[in-house]
């Protein structure tokens, strides 16, 4: 630094100046010096060393590296650099002008203060980049996501400290023991942001909730995927586009459903109840017995008594037990109701779509002054929304008309006229 003074000095012994011009124009020239090393030092790091570290990068296997050292994180780094230049060179241009000297001086520091603080939100905000190809955040994903948001905030409290400690030309350390008497007023003022940013901790740390989620929240008419999950806020694209925006606070005191399970089990649920009419349901008679055996709906062996049931007939005519009512062929024949239940489930086994591996099956439920309600409950391989409605139509469809194939009738209750 040194070194500068004196190159300056005898420049302007060389153009032969002297008198009280000397102090000034030793101060032009080295502030013009100053300039000039600080936009060089600005040229280097843009057109030399940037070039240079992302031809570097592009060459590794790793991705890491391209997104979080990007050419916004570089630029941003850059212009630190001249106001370093400026900041070392300063006691030696204005060292005879003090106050001067001491102005710049705070506010170069500031400038470095704030622009340090900008290069690391933009190096934290790049670790987005990371993410941006994933569909789905992880429990962990999701953890450091909130943790930089966190960061965030810590930064610019910190740096809005040393501004003002600059300013004042006081150690940061003595405005930060000064800020545990004004914590509760902060606590006051920033109540909500405070509670928004536990809120949202509490989701990511209990894995509540992740980005790439369909989630539905019903107090706010939210129905869609997560898109987004910051300290403050929960962004939700709903199915017909439209955007919403909840508070943490709002998930984590309230209720919301979240879709994930169903996303990764083996299929949706479908859980549909069919009402139908009593006076429908009957024992199979020999019409409806040809009619089913004909049309493939039904086998001989569905006529047939269960082998445990005709075991324990036998075994109570040799005790000589009064078994009169189940001598009438009647008494033992099966209903169209119960022969539609074990073909439904039959068809349905046998439907592709259906995750048969998952609990499959056509139960009664219990009667109500409506019919009587038989659930059919079965899951769909395909969880995409609307092949998953195009399917269940189209076994529900098949539902409705072959249960008049076993003389069922579906009950209707016709609006008064």
């Amino acid at each position: 630094m040194e070194e500068i003074r004196n190159f300056v000095d005898e420049m302007i012994t060389w153009a032969g100046v002297t008198g009280d011009f000397v102090p000034m124009l030793r101060h032009i020239l080295l502030t013009i010096t100053a300039i000039l090393l600080a936009m060089l030092s600005d040229f280097l790091c843009r057109k030399i060393l940037v070039p240079l570290i992302s031809k570097i990068t592009d060459k590794t296997d790793i991705t890491w590296d391209d997104v979080l050292l990007n050419k916004k994180v570089l630029t941003s780094a850059c212009h630190i650099v001249p106001a370093v230049v400026i900041w070392s060179l300063m006691p030696l241009i204005y060292l005879e002008y003090p106050i001067f000297k001491e102005i710049l001086e705070r506010a170069t520091g500031i400038y470095i203060v704030v622009m340090s603080v900008r290069t690391a939100l933009v190096f934290i905000g790049s670790f987005k980049g990371l993410e941006d190809s994933q569909e789905r955040r992880s429990s962990t994903q999701q953890y450091f996501h909130t943790f930089c948001g966190v960061l965030r905030i810590l930064m610019l409290f910190v740096a809005a400290v040393v501004v003002v400690a600059i300013l004042l030309d006081k150690n940061p350390m003595t405005l930060f023991a000064g800020l545990g008497a004004t914590s509760a007023v902060l606590m006051l003022v920033f109540k909500d942001t405070i509670s928004g940013l536990v809120a949202g901790v509490r989701l990511t740390s209990n894995d509540m909730l992740h980005k790439g989620d369909w989630i539905t929240v019903k107090s706010v008419d939210a129905n869609g995927i997560v898109e987004d999950i910051s300290l403050t806020t929960v962004k939700v694209r709903n199915f017909d586009n439209t955007i919403v925006t909840i508070s943490p606070i709002n998930l984590v005191n309230g209720s919301f459903q979240n879709w994930i399970g169903m996303q990764k089990s083996g299929g949706r649920r479908v859980k549909r109840v069919v009402y139908f009419d009593f006076r429908s349901v009957r024992l199979v008679d020999e019409t409806l017995k040809r009619n089913l055996l004909a049309r493939h709906f039904a086998t001989e062996d569905s006529f047939k008594l269960k082998e445990s049931l005709q075991k324990a007939i036998d075994k109570d005519i040799q005790e000589g037990k009064d078994i009169e009512d189940l001598k009438n062929p009647a008494a033992l024949a099966p209903t169209n109701l119960q022969l539609y239940r074990k073909f439904m489930e039959k068809y349905l086994r046998q439907r592709p779509e259906v995750n048969t591996d998952l609990t499959l099956m056509v139960r009664h439920m219990e009667a109500t002054q409506c019919g009587l309600p038989i659930e059919f409950y079965f899951f769909i391989k395909d969880k995409v929304w609307v092949n998953y409605e195009h399917i269940l139509a189209d076994i529900m469809e098949h539902a409705y008309a072959l249960a008049n194939e076993f003389g069922l009738k579906i009950y209707e209750q016709y609006p008064e006229q």
